[in-house]
């Protein structure tokens, strides 16, 4: 398994990804997902097994700590510069699962926004997976305010520098 930068190529499998990793009221769209990867390539990653892409990340760069609902819509809300690197999604294919492969997804996020200065990396997620999320350093923030999909959501923070806060 390797995990490399998404290429233009990858975008038909990361769309199937999606569908079938979230449900439909939280599913990136196709259109939604071609204009993340055009603003923001750079800030997609794929795991890729035996040829096959079985899973990804992405998401964009924002000046605050928090992931509020527009940025989801919204590809131009993008800072290539912006202080904190945001996670729009982790998806592996059911198949693919338990493997480590989002763990390394994540690492390898995580990494790239440190390699490009940015002060953390910002998500939401569910309460099962806060835990998770835990083990690699983020931080519960709080209920969001978030009402993606209709669901209930986590503010989950990760700072780089722990003394650091905006």
């Amino acid at each position: 398994m390797s995990i490399r930068n998404a290429r233009a190529g990858d975008l038909n499998a990361i769309i199937e990804i999606e569908r079938v990793c979230f449900p439909p009221q939280e599913a990136a769209g196709p259109q939604a997902l071609t204009a993340r990867f055009a603003a923001f390539p750079e800030c997609f990653f794929v795991a890729e097994e035996e040829g096959r892409v079985v899973g990804f990340i992405n998401g964009c760069a924002h000046d605050e700590p928090c992931l509020p609902d527009e940025l989801y819509h919204d590809a131009s809300l993008h800072r290539p510069d912006g202080a904190y690197q945001t996670v729009f999604g982790l998806d592996v294919l059911p198949d693919y699962r338990k493997k480590g492969i989002a763990a390394s997804l994540l690492r390898r996020m995580i990494e790239e926004a440190r390699a490009r200065g940015r002060k953390g990396v910002v998500l939401t997620c569910k309460d099962a997976l806060r835990p998770y999320y835990e083990r690699f350093g983020f931080v519960w923030q709080g209920a969001s305010a978030s009402t993606h999909g209709g669901a209930s959501w986590n503010d989950m923070l990760l700072l780089f520098d722990a003394g650091q806060r905006d």
